[in-house]
């Protein structure tokens, strides 16, 4: 592996590292994270509302900016992919699991088992837990992906610089991101992505788990979640090794089909009409509550802070530690693409598909407590599967879950092997196979050690710690970006306020 970097060893023996603590120390590891977490979301919680914030006002001003006409690429470029290719990709690779495993979770959680403010149950509650699904799975967690791969597409693709985070900050540190400081920033951006994706491979794995429990009777346990990660693992290892205009492309495609039959069974055969008037309503009351929603801090109220903390501060961390990830693979797949065109398409696409995956599957959770079967006391991953039981045709909806789940695990988990190829090897668009294997298997050894040292807690934790010190990294993206960006509308003569009318000459 000659083509490799430093940042490929460095970072290698780091997850080798962290992957040893936990499998000698598991109880360790979680009180260690655990203990971190708690410091990071009690100091910084405010910190995270703000940046975030930022990125979406970010975001905003480029969309109606005349700087939005730049391409990615050079003049007249054509995109490599179609419109339904290209959104399916980053798509899957943005959200694919989190969306099946929280699509009825989050809205039953706020509504029935721990509200933010309203009575559990009660007409309140199910506003504001739609209202808070839409906040956390919205805008914001799209801008924060989009900050990040445009920046990349823009320096790789129209600047002729390496596909790495460090090569983005070169307006502001020069010829010093050549050397240690951009060693230090694209090993944070690896270490990053490798413990986002294993979160998220620990997710995929616990719910697949519960499928098979749900429609085998398959016990739920760590043993069995172990052998879905190898299997995965070897099916991801597979496409990752054909490229990814042949495994991915194909996978992604798949994904939005499967996920397209899913969520129209649902709105068929589920409580129709509350599905539609809550999508409708709860749109309205996500961009009435978005300013409100986004500084919340709520710092005389324990109890709502503690909630913000579960949830909203572990969502942004969340995208942030995805952000290098799926930002590297969304700039891949977006060349061509004018900035304007780009920005629309991962804020407004992604989103208003994601209010209304959250729409007909969190009604239909709340619908089915409602009507009397208590889903509360189950665990997360055994929820979607448990509200399929009280409908129609339950096992053909189980059957397709778990096929989607499986294959939105495969795709990030290929997606994430080659971003992660292409961070080691100089910013390479093909990244050699020998790599992609070595860091496809690291990922999994992580999700197994996260999983066996506290579940769900171990990876959140895992999570939150990951994205503060890569916070700093999109702050300074953000920076270069935009002085980048301002030159070049200069010297295009793309003007942001008309010229002043010409003075009339004296007579």
């Amino acid at each position: 592996m000659r083509k490799v970097s430093s940042v490929f060893w460095i970072t290698l023996v780091l997850v080798i590292l962290a992957v040893l603590f936990g499998a000698l120390t598991p109880e360790g590891f979680k009180a260690v994270t655990g203990d971190i977490t708690a410091f990071i979301t009690t100091s910084f919680g405010w910190y995270y509302l703000l940046i975030v914030t930022a990125i979406v006002l970010f975001c905003g001003y480029f969309i109606f900016s005349p700087i939005g006409q730049i391409t990615l690429g050079k003049p007249e470029e054509k995109p490599e992919f179609s419109r339904i290719s290209w959104f399916a990709m980053l798509f899957s690779a943005g959200m694919g699991i989190g969306l099946v495993f929280w699509g009825a979770a989050e809205p039953l959680s706020h509504f029935a088992i721990d509200p933010a403010t309203a009575a559990p149950g009660s007409q309140e509650a199910f506003v504001e837990s739609m209202r808070y699904s839409f906040f956390h799975w919205g805008i914001h967690a799209w801008a924060i992906y989009a900050v990040v791969a445009m920046s990349l597409a823009y320096f790789q693709f129209r600047k002729g610089a390496p596909g790495l985070i460090s090569a983005t900050l070169k307006p502001i540190f020069g010829d010093k991101v050549n050397g240690p400081l951009g060693t230090v920033i694209d090993v944070l951006a690896v270490f990053a992505t490798v413990v986002g994706v294993a979160t998220t491979l620990g997710f995929g794995a616990i719910q697949i788990n519960g499928g098979l429990a749900y429609l085998f009777d398959i016990e739920i346990s760590f043993f069995v979640q172990v052998i879905i990660i190898i299997i995965v693992t070897i099916l991801f290892l597979a496409s990752a090794w054909s490229g990814i205009s042949k495994g991915i492309k194909i996978l992604s495609n798949m994904n939005i089909l499967l996920a397209g039959i899913l969520l129209v069974l649902i709105v068929i055969i589920g409580p129709t009409l509350l599905i539609f008037n809550t999508f409708t309503d709860s749109i309205g009351a996500y961009l009435q509550n978005i300013v409100k929603m986004s500084f919340q801090a709520a710092p005389v109220d324990g109890e709502l802070r503690g909630w913000i903390d579960g949830w909203t501060i572990f969502y942004w961390a969340w995208w942030i530690s995805w952000a290098p990830f799926v930002g590297v693979f969304i700039a891949r797949v977006s060349r061509g693409r004018t900035i304007r065109e780009f920005l629309v398409g991962v804020l407004l696409l992604p989103t208003i598909v994601s209010f209304f995956w959250f729409a007909a599957f969190g009604s239909t959770a709340m619908h089915v407590q409602k009507a009397g079967t208590d889903l509360t006391g189950l665990l997360t991953e055994e929820t979607l599967f448990a509200v399929f039981n009280e409908l129609p045709m339950s096992m053909l909806l189980s059957i397709i879950t778990v096929i989607l789940i499986s294959t939105f695990f495969i795709t990030s988990a290929d997606s994430a092997t080659f971003v992660l190829g292409m961070q080691t090897t100089y910013g390479s668009l093909y990244p050699p196979n020998m790599v992609k294997l070595t860091w496809g298997i690291a990922q999994s050894a992580v999700a197994i050690i996260l999983l066996s040292s506290g579940g769900l807690d171990a990876l959140q934790n895992a999570l939150i710690i990951a994205a503060l010190p890569f916070s700093f990294i999109i702050i300074l993206m953000m920076v270069s970006l935009y002085k980048e960006l301002d030159k070049e509308r200069k010297e295009l003569g793309l003007m942001i306020k008309p010229n002043p009318k010409p003075k009339r000459r004296n007579k």
